[in-house]
């Protein structure tokens, strides 16, 4: 059995780490919860990922939680996606000016 990974987005700003393992325990088994805070401010960037132990319970969370109210938002739940590749930002030079 493998664990899947979930995206869970729209989330309260005041949403902790724990209580997004409660919300999801509900559905299945949660290996683990993860909340994502802004490094600067410690704030809460209103979106997490959910480790589910296996697909079915993965899935029964989606079918769920998706587009259900918490907190006064819908939520978006969804199987995450491996993170893109992103551009380094600046690489020197002169921005392309000639």
């Amino acid at each position: 059995m493998m664990s899947k990974r979930l995206y869970v987005g729209n989330l309260p700003y005041d949403v902790s780490s724990s209580d997004l393992q409660s919300l999801f325990s509900e559905h299945g088994s949660v290996q683990s919860a993860e909340v994502i805070s802004d490094r600067m401010t410690g704030r809460s960037k209103g979106f997490g990922f959910v480790e589910m132990s296996d697909d079915n319970e993965a899935e029964a969370a989606i079918t769920a939680l998706n587009g259900q109210d918490h907190g006064g938002r819908a939520l978006t739940v969804n199987e995450a996606r491996p993170r893109e590749q992103r551009d380094g930002g600046f690489r020197g030079g002169y921005g392309g000016r000639r």
